[in-house]
């Protein structure tokens, strides 16, 4: 790392740092800022092994200023942020604008899937903001599978369940579930209905011919049938007596409407493909999502819809539909679309099914796709993606979310109870080597927890120990071995030179972590960047499986096995390990 770029990762982490103390009220921490600061500077990335050496001494500088001079230090540097803390204790605590006309314990909103696959990321931001709402307003949260699409988005039988769960991991409980493909004769008898009033039409026309007509304000011939002839057209498509394309129910709207996509749209039309749920295996007249979404909403309550910006059409289409019933329609709310960065996989259902059936990915929890399954794997709390996609508030425009967000909010979920470990990682651009020291204890016992005294310390056996080639000082200079003390590089050996900490205070002697040569476990660390081996301190056995640990100067994991299995999919434990756990974030 030149000089330049060294002053220029000094000063964003002096920012960085001032700001993440000041707005949680603690010490800073090298692995609490690391996030952001990469995110904010992609150029710095390169260096990812570099830069928390370079941190080091100003985030120790930091932590030793009371709170008065991290504040002044700051104005001076970055007033923007001094403005910007300011701002965030200010705001309401409801970060979320209030729902129009709403009445508490009158508010009924769904969230809608399309069970096709397990969720990515994305989609958690309906039931987070939702089930935000229902507590709010003391309200109602329907989970309604749109499954009405046997053939082009196709229902995954595992999703259903798979969905479910990532909504209970999200902290919410649905008051209702319901199965739109349960629900095909209610929307058939809706069908007769508006077929009575005149509001529906069964159509031959091929799509592309209706089309032409359609953009030209021209009405399809079938239009003006009388209700008895549709009414038994209608029948026999709902008996199978057409194929696939040779006949549609059409909404009757305003063939001259501004907008072509509103003129006279599709309510029904022929699947030949049977649906995956055997209770739905036998129907082929199939309902369009705006015709079954419009019938569910009233049926079912809902008084506030939520729909991405890119689906106004879909409210004026069913407006046509609540007009011939006389029904009222819901408030409508519009978001713009979430993207989220850091994962180099598309965060798309069927990108992620291909990437998964090629062999790519190990499955929906590989680290490295963009799903809730994934991420709960890593050991990150719902709470925390509820938190993060609820602060980015309802905007009609595109809005990103960085992934440092959820791991901010999901440290202060899991710091405290996080108990920490060393790993010394292997890698093959920093290498883990082996040192026999010479002199001093015959352990050393750093704590459980630097905040928990009453959790004990474990204990490190420092015959022969193991540690980062970048860790490594340059013959004839110290290193302080966390929870041991001060050691001299010689002759390819450390010398133990003793345990006054002013070594490290006052001389700038650098604490690295280590374990032991012997009695470490094999550890495979699986991450969103990729797999990472290494050797982790033997206490961590004590550990429970599905538990969030601090890997001290790497960052927390999750515990996911001892002694795995080897992988069937590509990546993944091969046999050889003791330990397997999954990297949440810094």
């Amino acid at each position: 790392m030149d000089d330049e770029l060294r002053e220029r990762v000094e000063a964003a982490g002096e920012r960085a740092a001032l700001f993440n103390a000041l707005k949680h009220g603690n010490d800073p921490d090298v692995g609490a800022i690391m996030g952001p600061l990469m995110g904010e500077n992609p150029d710095f990335r390169p260096h990812g092994n570099e830069i928390p050496g370079v941190l080091g001494p100003v985030v120790g500088e930091i932590a030793s200023m009371d709170e008065p001079a991290r504040r002044e230090r700051l104005a001076e540097i970055a007033p923007d942020l001094i403005d910007e803390l300011e701002a965030e204790a200010e705001t309401d605590e409801h970060v979320l604008p209030d729902l129009p006309d709403a009445e508490p314990g009158a508010v009924v909103m769904r969230a809608a899937p399309n069970p096709n696959g397990p969720w990515h990321m994305g989609h958690a931001r309906m039931p987070a903001v939702i089930g935000t709402y229902k507590e709010r307003y003391d309200g109602e949260f329907i989970c309604r599978f749109d499954d009405t699409d046997p053939e082009t988005k196709r229902p995954d039988l595992d999703a259903y369940d798979a969905i479910l769960e990532d909504i209970d991991y999200l902290g919410f409980e649905p008051d209702r579930v319901l199965k739109a493909s349960d629900r095909v004769e209610t929307y058939y008898e809706h069908a007769r209905e508006l077929i009575d009033l005149g509001g529906a039409y069964t159509c031959d026309l091929p799509g592309e011919e209706f089309s032409e007509l359609k953009n030209a304000g021209k009405p399809s011939p079938n239009r003006d049938k009388d209700p008895e002839t549709v009414r038994e057209e209608f029948e026999a498509m709902v008996d199978g007596e057409y194929a696939a394309g040779e006949m549609t129910l059409r909404v009757k709207t305003d063939i001259e409407h501004k907008n072509p996509a509103l003129r006279d749209w599709v309510a029904f039309r022929i699947v030949d493909t049977p649906h995956p749920r055997e209770e739905a295996a036998d129907y082929r007249c199939w309902p369009m999502l705006d015709f079954q979404s419009g019938i569910d909403d009233h049926l079912t309550g809902v008084t506030h819809i939520i729909r991405g910006i890119d689906l106004q059409d879909s409210a004026k289409r069913q407006r046509f539909v609540y007009d011939y019933f006389g029904w009222e329609y819901p408030e409508v709310l519009h978001w713009g679309h979430v993207q989220i960065d850091e994962y180099d996989v598309k965060m798309s259902t069927s990108t992620i099914k291909s990437l998964i059936e090629d062999g790519e990915l190990t499955g929906w929890d590989d680290p490295r796709a963009p799903t809730i399954r994934s991420v709960r794997r890593r050991g990150i709390q719902g709470e925390a993606i509820v938190e993060s996609m609820t602060e980015l508030g309802m905007s009609t425009s595109d809005v990103d979310l960085a992934m440092s967000s959820v791991y901010a909010n999901n440290r202060d979920l899991v710091d405290d109870g996080a108990n920490r470990y060393f790993l010394v990682r292997d890698r093959e651009d920093d290498p883990a080597v082996e040192r026999d020291v010479v002199g001093g204890p015959e352990a050393g016992h750093p704590p459980l927890h630097p905040s928990h005294e009453d959790r004990g310390d474990r204990t490190i056996p420092a015959g022969r120990v193991v540690v980062e080639e970048s860790d490594l000082p340059a013959n004839g200079d110290r290193v302080w071995l966390k929870g041991f003390g001060c050691v001299r590089h010689v002759r390819d050996a450390f010398e133990y030179v003793g345990d006054d900490i002013d070594m490290v205070r006052e001389e700038g002697v650098d604490v690295v972590h280590w374990v032991p040569a012997d009695e470490s476990l094999e550890t495979l660390m699986r991450g969103v960047e990729g797999d990472v081996r290494g050797r982790a301190e033997p206490a961590i056995a004590d550990a429970d499986v599905d538990t969030v640990v601090q890997f001290e100067r790497v960052g927390f994991v999750r515990v996911d096995a001892f002694d795995p299995e080897p992988a069937d999919g590509a990546g993944g434990p091969t046999g050889e390990e003791d330990l397997v756990v999954y990297y949440a974030h810094p």
